[in-house]
């Protein structure tokens, strides 16, 4: 059975991708190390954090599969820009790679 869900509104798509940014955004604070989360006394575990970048890598992943999102050609600047979507996937990424626990 075809998954026959509607296309996403052009308000929906940039719900989505202003969620994208937020991943970003989130990925970017935990590799400069200024995520207060992970900095207050007895904060994460390395071990939460890396699930916490992952799940945001994922989620960045996932939107990029989706349809509408490689049909995108809205201009996006920031954080909400296809560009710094895939930056944040290297750098979480990478993040999790020298992070290991």
């Amino acid at each position: 059975m075809a998954n026959s869900l509607p296309e996403p509104t052009a308000e929906e798509i940039t719900g989505h991708m202003v969620a994208c940014g937020h991943s970003v955004m989130l990925i970017d604070k935990i590799v400069a190390g200024t995520y207060e989360h992970s900095l207050a006394p007895g904060g994460n575990l390395q071990e939460e954090i890396n699930d916490c970048v992952d799940r945001n890598v994922k989620h960045l992943q996932l939107q990029q599969s989706k349809q509408w999102y490689i049909d995108d050609e809205v201009s996006r600047s920031g954080h909400d820009s296809k560009e710094s979507h895939d930056a944040g996937i290297t750098a979480g990424e990478e993040y999790i790679a020298a992070n290991p626990v």
